[in-house]
């Protein structure tokens, strides 16, 4: 059991306020960071297996089958399959970026440079 914990157990606080006011806000963290990492994972390996044909089937649009769809075009110039690819490394970007910036805004741990 945490400290903050029994320090509140001592004070007579409740279940509910203990979930809610010390639990809760110290389990944010890690909540974030690990939801954000597994929804890329997720997303990553879907689009590989649509990729080597193990995933979504193509009356379906996925982004793993468009790159497979396209990845001939590559040698000729064409970036058809560059678009799908860019997209799947934005999303993961994105993802990582809004779960640092809630990361900032809900902890006093700042990390990187400044």
């Amino acid at each position: 059991v945490m400290d903050y914990v029994e320090a509140a157990k001592l004070r007579g606080e409740g279940s509910a306020w203990i979930i809610f006011r010390e639990i809760l806000p110290n389990a944010l963290s890690p909540l974030v960071s690990e939801l954000g990492l597994r929804f890329i994972y997720a997303v990553l390996f879907l689009s590989t297996l649509s990729f080597l044909g193990l995933g979504v089937q193509p009356p379906d649009a996925d982004w793993g089958g468009m790159v497979k769809e396209n990845k001939d075009g590559i040698v000729f110039g064409i970036a058809a399959a560059l678009i799908p690819a860019a997209a799947i490394a934005l999303l993961a970007i994105s993802v990582n970026l809004v779960a640092d910036w809630v990361l900032n805004r809900t902890t006093s741990l700042k990390g990187g440079r400044g």
